[in-house]
């Protein structure tokens, strides 16, 4: 069976990048979580604590490696001998904006193909900026992030209060 790469900011992890996560690693020998290493202006967690969050989230999983990746997603792959990227849908707007990013992978590098896993019932309304912001009010993210996120959601909010 073939690699992958699964590609995003995860800011922070959730119960969606998750079980994308996990059922990718029973599609592929090995799965390259890859957190892009963004300007920390516009994440409220690093990148090494979105590289630990998300490792600790599927240390279970032995065929899933957590790292972090500047540039293009198309090269990455490159870069590590795959031609898979996985990337999760929800329904509605996700779909133009996968469709999109597939086609300029594809016009940067022929060799990519682009895998889309439906997101799980139960995850379609779960988005990073949305629980971010349910956390800052102090709002309940119990059951859309892992444990150890929402701990770490709250000692963020708190200490910024």
């Amino acid at each position: 069976m073939p690699s992958a790469v699964y590609p995003g900011r995860f800011d922070p992890v959730h119960n969606g990048h998750v079980d994308i996560a996990r059922r990718a690693s029973m599609l592929f020998d090995r799965l390259v979580v890859a957190v892009y290493d963004a300007p920390p202006q516009g994440s409220l967690f690093s990148t090494d604590e979105r590289i630990n969050l998300f490792s600790q989230s599927i240390q279970d999983v032995p065929n899933v490696e957590v790292r972090k990746f500047n540039g293009l997603a198309s090269n990455l792959a490159s870069d590590l001998g795959t031609g898979f990227i996985v990337r999760g849908l929800r329904a509605g707007y996700d779909f133009e904006t996968e469709f999109e990013m597939t086609h300029m992978w594809r016009h940067l590098n022929r060799n990519i193909e682009v895998v889309c896993m439906m997101s799980a019932l139960e995850n379609q309304f779960v988005y990073a900026s949305r629980i971010k912001e349910v956390a800052q009010l102090g709002g309940d993210v119990d059951g859309l992030v892992p444990p150890h996120v929402a701990a770490r959601l709250k000692e963020k909010f708190i200490s910024a209060s």
